[in-house]
């Protein structure tokens, strides 16, 4: 009976589970990205992530707790250095686990694992933020008002000219407000 064992055994022995695992932490971390079942993403994800947190403390005791799981130099230099750069302000939550459908040989579910941070195709990009519209008046409304007010200053200017230079050059300025209109 298997009662209140809340963890997958993965069909492993112990020693197998735990090695398997660690190496499969290690890709995570030098890769950023892996392929794997369901099963073990999730059995990972439990696994890796109280490290990922351990490195946030950069301390001698935080790194031989960390190499005591991992046993790989190069991955706990990756992991206290970059990654621990990119997660030091999240709370939790540094992996995510994207299915990607059934393999054809056992039809086992696949899925991507990944470090949520060095994805860039998924980081939310923040884009142009919708106007809140105040007053009852539309913008369609407003906009000839505002082309009205141009219209009228430019009639002004022209008022002001000579009208010798007016006569001479009418056909200069309603080139000049063909553009005007066309570059608002």
């Amino acid at each position: 009976m298997r009662h209140n064992k809340k963890f997958n055994h993965l069909s492993r022995t112990a020693s197998h589970r735990h090695a398997m695992l660690a190496n499969m932490a290690i890709s995570l971390i030098m890769h950023k990205r892996i392929t794997t079942t369901l099963a073990k993403a999730k059995a990972l994800k439990k696994y890796v992530e109280p490290l990922i947190t351990r490195c946030k403390d950069d301390s001698t005791h935080s790194r031989r707790v960390v190499f005591s799981h991992l046993q790989n130099k190069e991955a706990i230099k990756e992991l206290f250095g970059p990654v621990a750069a990119k997660v030091g302000d999240r709370p939790g939550g540094y992996t995510r686990i994207i299915k990607l459908g059934f393999r054809s040989g056992d039809a086992a579910q696949i899925c991507f694992i990944e470090l949520v941070d060095f994805d860039e195709n998924m980081a939310k990009t923040e884009g142009k933020k919708k106007a809140t519209r105040r007053s009852r008046r539309s913008k369609a409304a407003a906009a000839p008002a505002e082309g009205a007010a141009e219209a009228a200053a430019t009639e002004a200017t022209v008022a002001e000219a000579p009208a010798a230079e007016v006569a001479a050059e009418p056909a200069a300025e309603a080139e000049a407000k063909g553009e005007a209109t066309k570059a608002e």
